[in-house]
């Protein structure tokens, strides 16, 4: 087995939901490193603008819920790449609404992104990080740690609660193999999600400002700086690191 987090070789980065913000800044954060990245999402066109000129970043077009995209992500990246050093759970899905509102269906879909695909395409990555002694990221959200409730995103919530769970579970698990299991946890970050889920440009603009206030850094995240903690965490020198849910939220989860 190759202790390959200590060499200088090119690494190989898979990161899901790769189209647009977080996702989209870290695979340009990986690709501007030197390293190779391939970027998953459903929407071509959003991966294509990912990837317009980086080189390094090659696209798949695929739903993570598939039954067969656990297989396929992981044989496009093996073929492209020969190897995976780095995983990224980055995909998730959230649309708000109170308890007496909430549709069956809708629910399912939130967690089937944000809980169920995770799983299996980390569970069928096994092999190829175990070769690399890799890792495992996993993007969870600050607005769910410690004993925080967050009205109206209650499924949301509740997977990346999962998330962090299987985040230190697994690290226990897989550390026979090699492979560290982290988590991030952001805060609010201006990426667009808002809009993406339903709100108008108005009123998310409006969150973006009441969330200042009760930020004690008095601003929200940006994409680039959860992609910069990602990295981090993912270095060689974060070795020792595994089974932590590191929150990158201005303060807000500790007030």
């Amino acid at each position: 087995m190759n202790d390959s987090r200590n060499d200088s070789a090119v690494r190989a980065v898979v990161i899901t939901g790769g189209g647009t913000g977080i996702g989209r800044a870290t695979a340009r954060a990986y690709a501007n490193g030197g390293d190779r990245v391939l970027v998953v999402g459903r929407t071509e066109r959003t991966l294509v603008e990912t990837a317009d000129g980086y080189p390094g970043i090659s696209r798949l077009t695929a739903d993570i819920c598939a039954p067969d995209a656990p297989e396929l992500i992981v044989k496009t990246a093996l073929r492209e790449f020969g190897r995976i050093d780095v995983l990224v759970n980055n995909a998730s899905s959230g649309r708000p609404a109170p308890l007496e509102q909430l549709d069956r269906q809708v629910a399912l879909d939130g967690l089937e992104v944000n809980l169920l695909a995770p799983m299996m395409l980390t569970r069928q990555a096994i092999p190829a990080l175990a070769e690399t002694r890799g890792t495992v990221v996993n993007i969870s959200s600050a607005g769910s740690l410690g004993r925080r409730a967050w009205p109206n995103f209650s499924v949301y919530g509740a997977s990346k609660v999962a998330l962090d769970f299987l985040t230190r579970t697994w690290a226990v698990e897989l550390a026979p193999l090699g492979i560290r299991v982290v988590a991030v946890a952001p805060g609010v970050v201006e990426t667009g999600m808002g809009i993406r889920a339903g709100a108008t440009p108005g009123e998310y603009a409006g969150f973006l400002e009441w969330m200042k206030t009760v930020t004690p850094l008095r601003r929200v995240g940006r994409p680039e700086e959860i992609a910069w903690w990602v990295r981090q965490l993912t270095a060689p020198e974060a070795d020792f690191a595994t089974g932590t849910v590191l929150a990158v939220d201005g303060g807000a989860s500790v007030t």
